[in-house]
């Protein structure tokens, strides 16, 4: 127990910080690098739903979306440190505000599907107090849960190359059959793209010669360079050569005139139970809960134990029965986050894989957590500072942690095809769709198909089966919902 610790015996025990091997440094390291890795949430998540018109051509106000975002991030992460006791931090979802965004808003009014998201937060709740929630994550096979975090690797690994722009999507005029391609049309070496590099390499050599705070330090130092290299050669967003649209200037803003400011949280409480049905009638909007409910229920299952795995043996955040500590607990202020996002008008929060930038710098509690959760509440008055950490910084601590959680691929076995294929399936369907619940869906219906093929259903988990189905009409919704 460090010095500190051992001066606040209550904080020691409640959090149980040494324990769990930790010390205070270690957990406040943690939650900084936790913090910096998906801060850019509170910009993009305003983009992602401001960009966008319900069915009434009503769009949302950006900085009111930001400032909502922070709030409940901030407070559901305080309330995973405090009541769950692990180093995991919420805000909104990636994948389900677009859901939200693109599927829903354009079938009703924004605060009809908000309320869509309170449901599906509600009815997530339910399964957690009945224990639902568990038992089905209970009967997935232990390969396959490893799979489930080697698959959000590669995928973290991917949102960093590609919100650095090292990766790019090549524009659908590019006369090409590439669908994604290095840098823009096949130009490595573009300003963005060099400081990701050259901050990559450096937190890889720290990170290899054991250098503590490796991710952390490599973060701030990448961020330094972003703005030194923006400074000198005046590549702001809106740079590159010949005026090109595409990016090849850094994600660096200037320092904002006014640093601090009241949040404007107009958006709290803006939302309706009963329109959506009203809306888009009956059918239409139970099928949009029922997408919400998959989106979700296994993203935050998958993603604390790759978190807790990430910590390794020693760091005592998974069982003996694969889960981590508190598991209950943990799930139920998932399912509270997912309503409050919905109540706030952000869309449904959940936990972010992100959190194993923090758990790699050493964080092993909730403490580490707190300390996210308020820095994400200060975010609500700073946020145009937020944004001075440029994608090209955070991107490398992604990265890095992607492959932290792709060493658990060597406990697949990769002789036995009945395990192995479902486990491929998954890894490999989370980046390239861009998606953590394509890929446990491709690896639960692949595995309930192969063993039922080769006589073996009963080996198959009951509950199994009833996930397998529903996985199968979510992969069918779009069909299902043309015939509705």
């Amino acid at each position: 127990m460090s010095t500190t610790a051992r001066e606040l015996p209550f904080l020691d025990r409640y959090f149980e910080i040494s324990a769990r091997g930790s010390t205070l440094s270690r957990e406040l390291r943690g939650g900084l690098a936790t913090f910096f890795t998906m801060a850019y949430i509170v910009v993009l998540n305003p983009l992602i739903l401001g960009s966008a018109k319900d069915s009434t051509g009503a769009t949302l106000s950006i900085p009111q979306v930001a400032a909502a975002t922070a709030l409940v991030a901030g407070v559901m992460t305080v309330f995973m440190g405090v009541y769950g006791r692990f180093p995991l931090a919420l805000a909104a979802g990636l994948g389900v505000n677009v859901i939200v965004a693109k599927d829903i808003a354009s079938q009703m009014t924004w605060a009809d599907a908000m309320g869509l998201v309170v449901i599906e937060g509600i009815l997530i709740g339910i399964l957690v107090l009945t224990g639902l929630r568990t038992a089905i994550f209970h009967s997935v096979p232990s390969q396959l849960k490893i799979a489930i975090g080697v698959g959000i690797g590669l995928f973290l690994a991917l949102i960093g190359f590609v919100d650095s722009g090292f990766v790019m999507r090549v524009p659908d005029a590019a006369q090409t059959t590439v669908p994604v391609g290095m840098g823009f049309n096949g130009v490595i070496i573009t300003w963005p793209g060099m400081v990701f590099a050259i901050g990559l390499l450096a937190t890889i050599v720290m990170l290899a010669r054991k250098v503590r705070g490796a991710i952390l330090l490599g973060i701030v130092g990448t961020t330094i360079l972003a703005i030194i290299v923006e400074a000198i050669a005046k590549v702001g967003p809106s740079g590159g050569p010949n005026g090109n649209p595409h990016g090849w200037g850094l994600n660096v803003p200037s320092w904002p005139d006014k640093a601090v400011g009241m949040p404007d949280l107009s958006l709290l409480g803006n939302f309706s139970l009963v329109g959506g049905f009203k809306a888009a009638g009956a059918a239409v909007t139970l099928v949009f809960i029922f997408v919400l409910l998959l989106s979700d229920f296994f993203d935050t299952m998958g993603t604390m134990v790759a978190v807790g795995e990430e910590a390794g043996p020693d760091g005592k955040l998974i069982g003996a029965d694969g889960m981590p500590p508190r598991t209950k607990e943990i799930l139920l202020v998932d399912s509270v986050a997912a309503a409050a996002g919905g109540a706030a008008s952000v869309s449904s929060n959940t936990s972010y894989i992100e959190s194993a930038a923090g758990v790699g710098e050493g964080a092993r509690t909730g403490l580490a957590s707190v300390v996210t959760g308020v820095l994400f509440l200060l975010a609500m008055f700073l946020s145009p500072l937020v944004t001075v950490v440029p994608f090209e910084a955070a991107a490398t601590a992604l990265v890095i942690v992607g492959f932290l959680m792709m060493t658990g691929v060597r406990q697949i076995d990769w002789t036995d095809y009945e395990i192995a294929i479902p486990a491929f399936l998954t890894i490999v369907l989370m980046p390239f769709t861009y998606s953590i619940t394509n890929g446990i869906g491709g690896g639960v219906v692949s595995f309930v198909l192969i063993k039922a093929a080769k006589g073996k259903a009963r080996d198959v988990h009951p509950l199994l089966w009833g996930v397998a189905a529903l996985f199968v009409l979510y992969f069918l919704r779009g069909v299902i919902t043309e015939l509705i």
